[in-house]
């Protein structure tokens, strides 16, 4: 099984990257073949250009400015969000990867004016994320990731397994409360 693990944060000493080694760690002790992309690492430019956005629809050659990232994704059977909630939202560098990768022929497809899935290769799907905020702070604001998650990837993907792994409370968390979510992670990942 080879996963594609996209990880969304700039500080290598954050909890978050503890989070994502543990993403990591869980799955290549299960043997699988990690794709492991730290955008921020990588240095992934998350602006849309204008030119991009004018080929949007114009397949195959809408891939060619991302086409490295597309041939990740296309080889995957796993993929893994490992992110944190910043305003109730994904990171700017993680929106920008859905916007430049999440392509017209790649992760879906129009017919007749509607959206089909066109990520077939993926056939597990999870999100692993903390929030500053209380679950009831984010079910207030409308937990936009969550829906956003469970509703528009998995719909491009279709996904034989999916989870959506969220520590909510950060600000407040406790030493054991934030290594009990580790260990909850390991496992989850483990069972994936």
């Amino acid at each position: 099984m080879k996963a594609l693990v996209l990880f969304a944060h700039p500080c290598d000493e954050s909890y978050g990257a503890a989070v994502h080694r543990r993403v990591v760690d869980s799955l290549s002790a299960r043997g699988w073949d990690v794709d492991d992309c730290d955008l921020y690492a990588e240095n992934f430019q998350p602006v849309l250009t204008a030119e991009e956005r004018r080929r949007y629809h114009d397949e195959p050659d809408n891939c060619g400015p991302v086409q490295p990232y597309v041939d990740r994704l296309r080889a995957a059977d796993a993929l893994i969000f490992s992110f944190p909630v910043w305003n109730f939202g994904y990171p700017a560098i993680l929106k920008g990867y859905l916007d430049r990768v999440f392509l017209p022929g790649v992760s879906f497809k129009i017919e007749d004016g509607k959206i089909g899935p066109n990520l077939h290769n993926i056939q597990k799907l999870a999100a692993v994320t903390t929030y500053g905020g209380t679950r009831m702070r984010a079910f207030g604001a409308g937990d936009p990731p969550r829906k956003h998650f469970t509703r528009a990837i998995w719909h491009v993907t279709r996904p034989d397994k999916m989870r959506y792994l969220a520590l909510y409370g950060m600000n407040r968390a406790t030493d054991a409360k934030r290594a009990g979510f580790l260990d909850k992670v390991d496992r989850q990942m483990r069972t994936l």
